[in-house]
Parts: structure tokens; sequence; C-alpha cells
């Protein structure tokens, strides 16, 4: 089993929560938009204690494109999101997204698989 599969495992036995739709602000900076839905998966921990996150896209067929791995400055911790059923141009908003601030930073790991 790879790493991807692990996380598409996780997605399929786990029920994932969206809490900020696509076009809401961030509850702390109100002039970040969400370019996707973004939420978690329960069952799953990550290293806020929170399940891990994920921004789901609107391509029909839904698998992983890749994840974002997170430094954050306030927060002074690491973490993945994982990026599900995204577009090409999804994908770039999202980065975008996440390198918004000096506060936080983001690589983007494509899965090629």
């Amino acid at each position: 089993m790879t790493y991807w599969e692990v996380l598409e495992e996780f997605i399929r036995n786990n029920e994932v929560s969206i809490d900020r739709k696509k076009g809401s602000s961030h509850p702390r900076y109100s002039n970040m938009i969400y370019p996707v839905d973004y939420g978690f998966i329960r069952g799953t921990k990550s290293m806020d204690n929170g399940g891990i996150d994920i921004f789901i896209g609107e391509e029909e067929k839904k698998s992983i494109n890749g994840i974002a791995c997170i430094a954050d400055r306030v927060k002074m911790d690491s973490e993945i999101k994982i990026i599900y059923g995204c577009n090409d141009d999804e994908v770039r908003s999202i980065m975008n997204f996440l390198n918004a601030s000096n506060f936080m930073k983001a690589i983007y790991i494509e899965r090629k698989e």
C-alpha cells in the first residue's frame, strides 16, 4: 500500500466534515477567502490534534491530487493538508491562499502514480 492509498483509505473510511465552504472568509483573517470547500477528516489526527485537513475541489472524479505541507509561524508548527478532487486552477488558488501571508507558507507535493 502506498502513502497515497493510505490517505485515500482515511477519506473512504471516515466522514469528511466541511466547516468552511468555498467563498467563505477565514474566521480570523476576513480578507482571506477559501477558494474551495475546506474541512477535516473525522477519526484522524493531525499535528494540531484535530482531524487531518482537506481541501475539496469540484472535479467529478474525486481522488487525491497531492498534499500541501504547511509551516505556520504563528502556531509554530507544521502539518499537511490534503488536496482532493481539484483541477489545476483550484490547486493554484489553494496554494495562493496558503501562501498569502508571511505567517504561513506552504509547498505542494503532487501525487504521481
